[in-house]
């Protein structure tokens, strides 16, 4: 099963440049990379990347991340899967870009 990160062309170009990323300014706050399910991944998107260009959606392979990957209450109690490690460039199944279209981000069909 899969994972998602959306991440920003820096954040992007930083983990290709480096192999892995600790994450994005709140993750680091936080302690840990937030990651959404499948079916929450549009809703992080327009909840905290509301008009943002330039984002890149990868999918991650829920298996390689081991027990660094934890199920946790988030927002209305929904779990949302947190990572308690680096982000590393092979723990991706793939990556995208997700353009932005009428205001909202256009992500893959399933």
């Amino acid at each position: 099963m899969a994972v998602y990160k959306i991440l920003r062309a820096d954040e992007w170009a930083a983990l290709q440049d480096a192999g892995s990323l600790r994450g994005s300014p709140v993750d680091l706050r936080d302690g840990f990379v937030h990651l959404s399910a499948a079916d929450q991944a549009e809703e992080t998107a327009a909840r905290h990347f509301a008009g943002e260009e330039g984002l890149r959606l990868l999918a991650l392979d829920e298996g390689r991340l081991g027990g660094a990957l934890r199920w946790e209450p988030s927002r209305d109690g929904a779990l949302f899967p947190h990572l308690y490690r680096e982000l590393r460039l092979s723990d991706l199944l793939w990556s995208v870009p997700l353009p932005l279209e009428g205001g909202r981000h256009r992500f893959p069909p399933p």
